[in-house]
């Protein structure tokens, strides 16, 4: 994959920096690209992705709100694992994730 340049006005390109090359992972089968040290939700955001999980009562769409891990408004499932903080995890080369329903344990339930 190509290295972008980056836009003269924006961070990287007043600092002169070069992006590394990017990764795909996969959102609720989309495939979108990543580049290293990106949080999910970073991903997400970048890709137009504003939600990725729905409240347990109402079904009402949900994203990042705090950024740093206080609110749990980013859970998402990923690689088959619920109730992870978007916001928190790193995205890794292949990572799956997936919109995450209410308290993420459907199918889990006794």
């Amino acid at each position: 994959m190509a290295r972008d340049k980056p836009d003269e006005r924006a961070p990287a390109g007043l600092v002169g920096a070069a992006p590394a090359d990017t990764f795909p992972i996969t959102f609720d089968g989309r495939r979108i690209d990543a580049r290293p040290g990106q949080s999910i939700a970073a991903v997400l955001w970048s890709a137009g992705i504003l939600a990725w999980r729905t409240t347990r009562v109402g079904g009402r769409p949900r994203g990042a709100f705090c950024g740093i891990g206080q609110c749990y408004d980013c859970l998402a499932t990923v690689n088959g694992a619920p109730n992870r903080r978007a916001c928190l995890v790193t995205a890794r080369p292949g990572d799956a994730v997936t919109t995450q329903e209410g308290h993420g344990h459907a199918g889990f339930d006794a």
